[in-house]
């Protein structure tokens, strides 16, 4: 993504009217939001936000895969965990889990322990060297978003700003029982 909304073209930039006219990205209302059809809100979002979050991985360059670096966001989130919940919260097979895992601890990020409620079972949890690599990561990646932020008007920062609370709340999930 190069500059902005002339790279989409101006029906994902503004979205269109009754008419097939273009509007302005303001226009994009709450009005739009009835139903569960995908809005060109939504549209526009999930596209904005997939292409910033894929520019921001690939600029940042980690030496941590996707999934793996998702694998220690979860168990420091939810730590503890066992290799199957660990699975259904990434979404993946418990084999690849496991190969996932594997590979976490071939590189020292996380710790294995016996479950003291079953001894068949092990806990994954964070080794300090994860949580180092995290920070590194969150840092590096802050200071990207940054450097683009650094690009835009400050009418833009300021919408942005303001448009945070709401962001943070499209992490609850549908049921209410907490970010995603």
């Amino acid at each position: 993504m190069r500059g902005g909304a002339d790279v989409a073209g101006p029906e994902v930039a503004g979205g269109m009217d009754e008419s097939g006219g273009t509007r302005a990205a303001h226009e994009v209302s709450a009005g739009d939001l009835s139903g569960e059809s995908p809005t060109p809100l939504a549209a526009r979002l999930g596209l904005v936000v997939g292409r910033l979050n894929r520019r921001i991985r690939i600029d940042g360059r980690e030496s941590v895969p996707p999934l793996q670096l998702s694998t220690l966001v979860t168990v420091e989130q939810h730590g503890p965990l066992r290799l199957s919940d660990l699975a259904r919260r990434e979404a993946v097979t418990a084999p690849t889990m496991s190969r996932v895992l594997t590979a976490l601890d071939e590189q020292g990020l996380v710790v294995r322990t016996v479950d003291p409620d079953d001894a068949r079972g092990v806990l994954i949890t964070l080794s300090d060297k994860g949580a180092g690599v995290l920070s590194e990561v969150r840092n590096h990646r802050a200071a990207l978003l940054a450097r683009r932020l650094r690009r835009l008007d400050p009418a833009h920062v300021a919408a942005l700003t303001a448009a945070l609370p709401a962001l943070e709340a499209l992490l609850v999930d549908d049921t209410g029982s907490g970010a995603v």
